[in-house]
């Protein structure tokens, strides 16, 4: 079985995308875990800080290690938007196969530093953990948005520019680069989200030869995502369907069965509206 680098690699040459699923709870992780072995295909389980704290860090770790070692199979956990060096130190510590410092708020000189620091202590620590970090703001929560967020521009000027990024990654050493190029974190209600700049990405891939991840995949047109694939995405983070898809399921069946009490009656139909939203993107990404 692949590892997670080998993993993105092999996707990198098949000009293809891993997908990047977040949980909050064990029902997320196997309606995600379904849809990946139903269609053969590798994936990333994603927790953020707020995740990590309910689920709690070690016992994601364990949740995750449990899955791949009981049914050999290519699935990964990634610490998602981290915002400092502790907590990307207590998922490293924790045995992650990934880890992301979210900077991008910050004064590039003070993300480049962080970022560095965590990149030498996943390598002293364990080399065969991955490091991310992103150059360029893009909103921080995955939920419904009446408007694009404070502070996150999506005109030319305000995205990551392939200079700029071509030195974050050279300075910094990290594994994989999240840039922003017209994504962002959440979804618009009644609207898609704003487009990607498909350039944009094929000139930061060059630039830098890194794997790059998009962030805020939720509301994105299915062309959109099949042309920055091409260009050069290789990962693909999807949360806020995850999220709707869940609630809807949850809501419907309590409204149908008012009486129902057992936990794991009610919450069965959003393990299935999670595995549906997992298939359809999951085949997307992958040409499939």
């Amino acid at each position: 079985m692949k590892n997670l680098k080998e993993t993105i690699e092999d996707a990198r040459e098949r000009g293809v995308a891993v997908g990047h699923f977040n949980i909050s709870n064990i029902e997320g992780l196997w309606g995600i875990f379904g849809a990946a072995r139903e269609l053969g295909l590798p994936v990333i389980i994603g927790v953020s800080e707020g995740e990590r704290d309910f689920v709690g860090v070690r016992q994601a770790a364990a949740l995750v290690k449990s899955l791949r070692e009981e049914f050999d199979y290519p699935i990964f956990l990634n610490a998602d938007h981290s915002y400092s060096f502790e907590r990307v130190k207590e998922a490293i510590d924790a045995g992650f196969d990934a880890v992301i410092f979210d900077g991008a708020k910050l004064p590039t000189e003070e993300n480049i530093a962080i970022t560095k620091q965590c990149v030498e202590y996943a390598r002293a620590t364990n080399p065969g953990v991955l490091v991310e970090a992103e150059l360029g703001y893009i909103g921080t929560s995955s939920k419904m948005l009446d408007s694009v967020p404070e502070g996150v521009g999506t005109d030319p000027a305000t995205l990551t520019s392939p200079d700029d990024a071509k030195r974050f990654v050279e300075e910094t050493g990290i594994d994989l680069f999240a840039p922003a190029i017209g994504n962002i974190h959440g979804m618009l209600k009644n609207v898609s989200n704003p487009e990607l700049d498909i350039d944009r990405v094929r000139e930061i891939s060059e630039a830098t030869g890194t794997p790059l991840v998009l962030h805020g995949g939720s509301g994105i047109r299915d062309e959109n995502f099949t042309d920055a694939i091409k260009a050069g995405i290789s990962i693909v983070h999807i949360n806020t369907e995850i999220r709707i898809a869940y609630r809807d399921a949850a809501r419907d069946f309590i409204a149908a069965h008012p009486d129902e009490i057992a936990p794991y009656r009610i919450m069965k139909p959003s393990v299935e509206a999670v595995k549906a939203v997992v298939l359809k993107r999951l085949a997307l990404f992958n040409g499939k």
